[in-house]
């Protein structure tokens, strides 16, 4: 029932929501959010202090009066979710504030209890200074989910201006920000937020993997590497190679070059730990030899040797953090609204950016491409890469298409364009 209701309140929660708002929506994520600090703190004009707030315990003390009050949708319904409690260790507990526990409609409620924060702020801002002195305060809010940053030209300015806002703002929600963790920082300080640091460095901006998210990293993997002191080689690669891969892709949009080499060290002396002590009789070199293997110019490469299905003899590795690629992503626009169809070509262009370098994107493409003969499947023209192309959703995903194969053709750019500007009708080209 909670699915049903999203299905008609989320285009309502992404028609109101504040431009940088990135946590729990469409094709939105920490890394726009990290574009979007980078953008607005790395200038020499940039805000120099940052509010780093925390709200005290989100989830649990939204005030239910004022979501059934704001929320558009079936209030008996709403009321119903809000107030069903739950059992917890066998007993019942009655919920008198927060969302439902668990359910798939509560990140939406979530957004929606915040939403505001940053376009009211902005609008009292100029409306009690002017709007000419509110932009000298270069205020800018950043939120991902309950965690926000706002930005602010002077210290004087978020204590004074913003900060008691933001709490009359959040205490009509039932809200209140955690005056531990809340703090206002200069920018050459330095602040963490979303498992990164951004710091100014001699008036450079740098944002890194914070040392907390490192640390709890490199703890999660050695605690594995010692769990299971007893595995087969290539079972522990098995078991580390997507918590690598996975810690890696998201600190790959950030400055973590330095991070990757000094954990993939300590990583490394863990596995040699782990290598000797299976062959405590036996000489460095012949542990080495079995456990570590040198791939073109790579030494000491933690792998275990297997056939492949050609019949080849090749080494299956341990992810290599160091070998990670460093790409700053392309920040999704603010106002994009995946539920208008005004805003379906970006769409389709912002997902065909983002995913140029996956092999599975690379790999579809050449699909198409066969598929279409090399062909425009509007103009019949020759795809080339000085023409380049552009991946077509014959129905538009926001009116229910998929992203099947069946469903996408490629398009010249320029052919693109007249498509969604004139309303043209493509259809797929039969094989050649």
């Amino acid at each position: 029932m909670q699915a049903l209701y999203l299905l008609a309140l989320e285009p309502v929660a992404e028609s109101t929501s504040d431009p940088n708002s990135y946590g729990f929506r469409i094709n939105r994520s920490t890394a726009d959010a990290m574009g979007q600090l980078r953008g607005c703190l790395s200038r020499r004009d940039s805000s120099q202090w940052v509010l780093d707030a925390d709200i005290e315990g989100f989830f649990d003390h939204i005030n239910h009066d004022w979501l059934i009050a704001n929320v558009p949708m079936d209030k008996s319904i709403l009321r119903k979710w809000l107030k069903a409690g739950l059992i917890y260790k066998g007993q019942f507990q009655a919920t008198r504030a927060g969302t439902p526990q668990g359910g798939v409609i509560s990140p939406t409620l979530a957004n929606m209890t915040l939403n505001g924060l940053e376009r009211d702020l902005i609008a009292h801002l100029s409306a009690k200074l002017g709007i000419g002195k509110a932009k000298k305060l270069k205020v800018n809010v950043v939120r991902y989910a309950d965690d926000f940053v706002i930005s602010g030209a002077s210290r004087e300015a978020l204590e004074l201006e913003v900060r008691p806002w933001v709490e009359a703002f959040l205490a009509t929600r039932g809200l209140r920000l955690s005056e531990a963790k809340t703090r206002i920082v200069h920018i050459e300080d330095g602040f963490d937020f979303l498992g990164w640091n951004f710091r100014k460095y001699n008036g450079k901006f740098l944002p890194t993997p914070s040392k907390k998210n490192v640390q709890a990293f490199y703890r999660k993997v050695a605690d594995t590497i010692s769990g299971n002191k007893t595995v087969k080689q290539a079972e522990l690669i098995d078991l580390l190679n997507p918590m690598l891969r996975g810690w890696a892709q998201y600190h790959h949009h950030v400055s973590a070059k330095r991070a990757f080499s000094r954990t993939e060290f300590l990583i490394f002396k863990q596995l040699w730990r782990w290598s000797k002590r299976r062959h405590p009789r036996k000489t460095v070199e012949w542990v080495k030899r079995k456990y570590f293997h040198t791939i073109e110019s790579r030494h000491w490469v933690f792998g275990v040797p297997r056939i492949a299905k050609d019949g080849s003899r090749v080494i299956e590795e341990l992810y290599s953090l160091s070998g990670t690629a460093i790409r700053y992503p392309t920040k999704i626009q603010g106002e994009f609204n995946p539920f208008d169809p005004a805003w379906e070509q970006y769409g389709e262009q912002l997902r065909q950016t983002r995913m140029q370098y996956s092999k599975r994107h690379l790999k579809q493409w050449v699909i198409l491409y066969m598929s279409q003969d090399g062909r425009c499947a509007l103009c019949d023209g020759v795809l080339t890469d000085e023409t380049g192309s552009h991946n077509h959703h014959l129905v538009y995903r926001m009116h229910g298409g998929t992203d099947s194969l069946s469903n996408r053709v490629l398009l010249h750019p320029h052919c693109h364009r007249q498509v969604h500007a004139c309303g043209l009708t493509v259809t797929k080209p039969a094989l050649r």
